[in-house]
């Protein structure tokens, strides 16, 4: 069984029209089972900022110590973050900026992703990442008076694409023990 098929069952009360003779109201419980939620709120924001935080030792690398210019710094660090961020993600399933907040990367076994999965997510972020800096750049389109639909691309477009998911620390050890108990 994967984390993409895991499911847990919930218990919803939803209120009837009658009461009881104490004048309590009446609930009728139905139960679901529905997918186990392994995202939280605020993850994008955090992913956004760890992802910074895995870029700042590059920058300073690259300007500081190498004596390039801020923007060749600024384009150097892209490959560097994505191949640093594969393999740390491959080793330990966190990066740098994962790490202070406390977040890990898991494939769909709940395991660290594998090396071109790892390179493959973090590719896509870049992406990502485009399209959301994308929206404070007004388009042509926009400038020119022309109607467009708009899409809306978030964090966890990579995620998805790499059937990869993104949990705080303590979450891996409940999603791995909800593995066991489906395979018994």
């Amino acid at each position: 069984m994967n984390v993409s098929e895991l499911k847990e069952k919930k218990l919803i009360h939803r209120p009837t029209q009658n009461f009881d003779l104490a004048g309590n109201r009446i609930y009728d419980v139905f139960e679901y089972n529905l997918p186990v939620k392994t995202n939280y709120d605020g993850n994008e924001r955090e992913r956004i900022f760890a992802k910074l935080i895995d870029s700042i030792p590059f920058f300073l690398t690259f300007y500081f110590i190498f004596g390039l210019s801020p923007i060749l710094s600024a384009l150097l660090l892209i490959p560097s973050v994505i191949l640093f961020g594969s393999v740390t993600e491959t080793v330990f399933g966190t990066t740098l900026g994962k790490k202070v907040f406390k977040i890990k990367v898991i494939d769909d076994s709940a395991n660290n992703p594998a090396i071109f999965k790892s390179f493959l997510r973090n590719t896509l972020c870049l992406v990502v990442f485009y399209m959301l800096f994308a929206d404070y750049i007004p388009p042509l389109n926009e400038i020119l008076g022309i109607k467009h639909r708009e899409t809306n691309f978030t964090m966890h477009m990579n995620n998805i694409l790499c059937k990869t998911y993104i949990v705080k620390e303590y979450q891996v050890k409940e999603i791995k023990m909800l593995l066991k108990q489906s395979l018994l």
